[in-house]
């Protein structure tokens, strides 16, 4: 991957790929080589269209139990994908229309090396620079980004799912024009021009 894309993934503010937060460390196939789509299935109703997500739970049960517990709260409720580079990935889950940062509960353990890969179509954790800081903020590979994979000593960013139905949705967020917009914590680039909202996200039990 090109060193901009890593910078990227390196810089700003809190969680991964957060729209300003960094990275450590640790392009294009159809389906995801994980788990059998068993698991507990989340649906992202967006304003581009809906996105199923599949969630590995046995492979990263942390991670899940975490990312549950703010879809049940409402968390994602009417926050926005504040970060979106076109094959690399989407990235949601931490502020609002205005890019106000959403508070959240404690960081969790990194689970990168649960023999997962950040494939095109899994959704994963943001995080800091810091192996164990993600929270709340998650993202969508719209590649194949092995360089974000678990290597030896060196964490990784901890896949938890995949998407089940809604690709196109996924591709055409990443699609959208994006721009730098001005934050209460400076300027914020690759935000989409006009908002793509998580309108609503629940569990799927049907």
């Amino acid at each position: 991957m090109p060193r901009s894309k890593l910078a990227l993934l390196a810089v700003p503010l809190v969680l991964l790929l957060a729209a300003c937060a960094g990275s450590d460390e640790p392009e294009t196939t159809a389906a995801p080589s994980t788990p059998a789509a068993d698991g507990p299935r989340v649906i992202l109703e967006t304003s581009a269209g809906d996105i199923q997500l599949v969630l590995h739970a046995e492979a990263a049960p942390i991670t899940v139990e975490n990312f549950l517990r703010y879809v049940d709260e409402g968390h994602y409720d009417g926050l926005v994908f504040h970060r979106v580079i076109d094959g690399f990935m989407i990235q949601g889950g931490g502020f609002d229309a205005d890019l106000v940062q959403q508070s959240t509960h404690d960081p969790i353990r990194n689970e990168a090396d649960n023999g997962l890969n950040n494939v095109r179509g899994t959704i994963a954790m943001a995080r800091t620079q810091a192996p164990h800081s993600a929270t709340a903020q998650f993202f969508i590979n719209l590649a194949d980004n092995n360089q974000l994979d678990q290597r030896g000593n060196q964490w990784g960013y901890a896949v938890f799912g995949e998407v089940e139905a809604g690709m196109e949705v996924v591709e055409q967020i990443g699609g959208t024009r994006t721009g730098t917009r001005p934050t209460p914590m400076g300027a914020m680039g690759d935000v989409p021009v006009e908002p793509i909202v998580i309108e609503r996200a629940r569990r799927d039990d049907s």
